[in-house]
């Protein structure tokens, strides 16, 4: 194992994708457009970790754990229902879902995944 860290779209603040130690750890996805039904704002949360896995060369069959923030316990099913239909059948991670106030406004969903790196051969 590497002690390695590779940082991808960093800025000050924080970074979108950190590898180390064998593990893909991408930070809190919420989506561009607040406001949005829970529908759309998960299904454009998803997008975008699957853009960002795939810049770190895995996708979401390598998924290995989930939390999941949504701003009320109303959105509960409609979030499950995008998700369910985007985890690969048997795929599905460890996960944790929660009520919290989340920081952008009209903001309902935001999830942070971590996942398997690809082992360099």
């Amino acid at each position: 194992m590497t002690s390695e860290i590779i940082r991808i779209q960093t800025n000050a603040r924080m970074s979108q994708v950190v590898i180390a130690n064998g593990f893909v750890h991408l930070a809190g996805q919420v989506p561009e457009v607040a406001g949005r039904s829970v529908t759309e704002q998960t299904n454009e949360v998803l997008v975008r970790i699957d853009a960002l896995l795939a810049l770190a060369g895995v996708d979401k069959t390598r998924l290995v754990s989930a939390n999941i923030w949504l701003s009320d316990p109303k959105h509960f099913a409609d979030f499950n229902a995008v998700w369910e239909a985007w985890v690969p059948a048997g795929q599905a991670p460890t996960r944790a879902c929660v009520q919290a106030l989340l920081m952008k406004p009209g903001c309902d969903v935001e999830v942070a995944v971590t996942a398997l790196a690809r082992i360099a051969t």
